[in-house]
């Protein structure tokens, strides 16, 4: 696969430049606040070392490690909410209104949509659109971007299930096949807003109508929603162990994001060297 494209408009790297950088008329490459310039800077001395690619990897790395420092901390906040029954108090509620909506033909649709966003179902689905994206763009960018949006909320999952140990919803409360590890965060819901994010803005990077951004971000919402929602529903997750997944979500998404600007702003710095 070619970095630098084949000549044909919206492909390699001068399709990154020229369509990728304005996001609704505002330019992704400017940084208006110091931290932004700093950023920017330190990410232009380590592409001038090692060249793009080996910056946005190692600017991900450090995001996935302060992702990860951000995870714990949240959990250890998280935690001492839950014991002193603060926002614990919506879990028993939204499990007792889930219970209250169930019938045997809902409960079959619900399992089957979830399993889109399991172990199995969310890596096909992802891989596949992740190949679709580079291949029609003819770039490493989406397969980078989308490994480490993948790899960060699997790692948050994997390493926060242990360290807390929080104990799901009782079995006599849930739908089966029942899932028997620790139940914050939820995976799926973690899984599902990354992934559904991740695509959204690397849509929304060539997608030039307002209303095909706004469609874009809506069907990457309701996707998050309605997964997340369905581990209540299902009594496999707590409704607090979905809220503290997506803000975890987000939160990595937002670095992702910021590695992916810091890597067009040395692109488009670099190809401005060059032409002049």
């Amino acid at each position: 696969m070619t970095t630098e494209g084949n000549g044909q408009p919206g492909q390699g790297v001068r399709g990154e430049m020229q369509q990728d950088r304005f996001v609704a008329g505002q330019d992704l490459t400017r940084w208006k606040s110091p931290v932004g310039r700093a950023l920017a800077t330190g990410v232009q001395w380590i592409t001038n070392l090692l060249g793009p690619y080996a910056a946005l990897v190692i600017t991900l790395g450090i995001g996935l490690v302060v992702a990860i420092a951000l995870a714990a901390a949240f959990g250890e906040v998280y935690e001492s909410v839950v014991e002193a029954d603060g926002v614990a108090g919506l879990d028993h509620p939204a499990l007792n209104a889930a219970k209250s909506i169930r019938s045997p033909a809902l409960d079959t649709i619900t399992t089957a949509y979830t399993n889109v966003g399991g172990t199995v179902g969310m890596p096909i689905l992802a891989v596949g659109i992740m190949l679709l994206l580079a291949l029609r763009r003819k770039s490493w960018t989406p397969v980078i971007l989308m490994l480490a949006a993948g790899l960060g909320s699997l790692l948050m999952t994997v390493l926060g299930k242990p360290l807390f140990g929080r104990t799901r919803p009782d079995l006599s409360d849930a739908i089966p096949p029942y899932e028997h590890s620790p139940s914050f965060p939820s995976g799926h819901s973690l899984n599902a807003i990354v992934i559904a994010g991740i695509v959204a803005y690397l849509v929304i990077l060539r997608v030039k109508t307002l209303r095909g951004r706004v469609t874009t971000i809506a069907i990457a919402t309701v996707f998050s929603l309605t997964m997340g929602l369905s581990r209540v529903y299902l009594g496999h997750h707590w409704l607090t162990d979905v809220l503290a997944a997506w803000a975890l979500g987000v939160a990595w998404l937002a670095l992702v994001i910021t590695a992916h600007r810091l890597y067009l702003t040395v692109r488009t710095s670099h190809h401005k060297e060059v032409a002049s």
